[in-house]
């Protein structure tokens, strides 16, 4: 099962290796991985999503927990966070098509951040399922270059 973990960490050097080391020794992939400071510029949010049991998870929550730098861990529930990724995709286009592939853009509330004669550069915000489709309805124009980001995601307000 997928499992969303919000890490609260001591924004300082080599943290993340000793996290990304704690999952790699227990032979757990993470599947995606955003870190970044919080409000505070002495602590960073590391948003790990990982497919392990519940068993197994349970036992990297108390890993975790010993290493020194580690402050919070929280398992998102979906029903009670909110997450997002981001794309960058470079877009191939025409004249033809390229009203049809910003009507697109605008059906997925994106932007448009760069043109060129030949290609458009969208980004679009929103849930794994969202950005899949987005990216299944570009695909027949010609992905050219495309970027995801790992999933950032918060509890709900209480």
């Amino acid at each position: 099962m997928k499992h969303t973990l919000s890490v609260l960490v001591e924004n300082k050097p080599g943290v993340l290796a000793r996290v990304a080391e704690l999952f790699a020794r227990r032979g757990f992939n993470i599947d995606s991985l955003a870190v970044g400071t919080t409000d505070r510029p002495d602590i960073s949010r590391m948003t790990i999503v990982v497919d392990v049991a519940e068993h197994s998870l349970e036992q990297v929550r108390k890993q975790l927990h010993k290493l020194i730098n580690v402050i919070e861990i929280v398992d998102l529930d979906p029903e009670t966070s909110v997450a997002r990724e981001l794309v960058l995709a470079k877009v191939k286009v025409d004249k033809d098509t390229r009203s049809e592939v910003i009507e697109i853009v605008d059906i997925f509330r994106g932007n448009i951040v760069d043109v060129s004669p030949e290609s458009i550069i969208v980004e679009v915000t929103g849930s794994s399922q969202k950005l899949q489709a987005f990216e299944d309805l570009v695909r027949p124009y010609g992905i050219k270059e495309l970027v995801r980001t790992g999933k950032v995601a918060l509890p709900r307000g209480k």
